[in-house]
């Protein structure tokens, strides 16, 4: 994977794990391991955020493979380029945002079901009743997420969307690690202030993979169209032995 796509995976799960707190806090403060002690509260805490982390893994194998079927098809520097588009649109014009509403009128009942199973293993401590919970709260709809999916299908490879929606939730966990432990580690106006530098991130993100799909020749960044070319002599003559 692009260094510039590994940085910007981790730099947008740091970024908006901001929005988990707001967003995912109570789910967070109902699992009651601030009460709990040592090395076993530290243990259920790192099970609740890997289980998060594998429901990201999973939507980027997913958002990977329909990815890669443009790909194969001879579209992926559009698909880029149009995810990228669709991003910078997203923070311009905020009513743009329809993923919510997608969401709503086609998984709605889904979700309706998973929140009912988030409920009853929130009720539960156990080692797996934790790693399931965070399962289930990885499901639930989430604006970031939403983008880091985004670019995780614009990357058109099944394994680089796993990658990338891997390293996002790493992204994420150092700071919902602390929210679960010690509570709310942030206060209310500090995340606020924060959360107003997330457009940029999108804009940024978004303007990162529109410069990719053009293939402009700027390394890390834009690299040349022959670059992952496995029929070009120059990409794979190192490999020759």
């Amino acid at each position: 994977m692009e260094l510039a796509l590994i940085l910007t995976a981790i730099t947008l799960g740091l970024g908006t794990s901001l929005h988990c707190i707001g967003m995912c806090g109570p789910i967070a403060f109902s699992l009651g391991l601030s009460a709990e002690k040592g090395w076993e509260a530290s243990a259920k805490n790192l099970l609740y955020q890997l289980g998060r982390v594998t429901t990201y893994a999973f939507l980027g194998a997913l958002v990977g493979l329909v990815g890669k079927g443009f790909s194969l098809a001879g579209f992926q520097n559009y698909l880029s380029i149009f995810m990228g588009i669709l991003m910078v649109l997203l923070v311009l014009i905020p009513r743009f945002q329809m993923g919510q509403r997608f969401v709503d009128r086609y998984f709605g009942h889904l979700l309706i079901r998973v929140k009912s199973r988030l409920a009853s293993y929130l009720r539960k401590r156990s080692y797996p009743a934790l790693y399931i919970t965070g399962i289930l709260n990885g499901l639930l709809p989430c604006g970031p997420v939403y983008i880091a999916l985004a670019a995780a299908l614009a990357t058109a490879s099944f394994f680089q969307g796993i990658i990338f929606m891997i390293l996002f939730g790493l992204g994420t966990i150092p700071l919902m690690y602390a929210t679960v432990l010690f509570g709310n580690v942030v206060t209310a106006s500090t995340r606020q202030r924060i959360l107003r530098l997330m457009p940029i991130v999108t804009m940024l993100v978004g303007i990162l993979f529109i410069l990719r799909g053009l293939e402009l020749g700027i390394p890390y960044i834009s690299p040349p169209p022959d670059t992952l070319d496995i029929n070009n002599p120059a990409c794979c003559s190192g490999m020759e032995n």
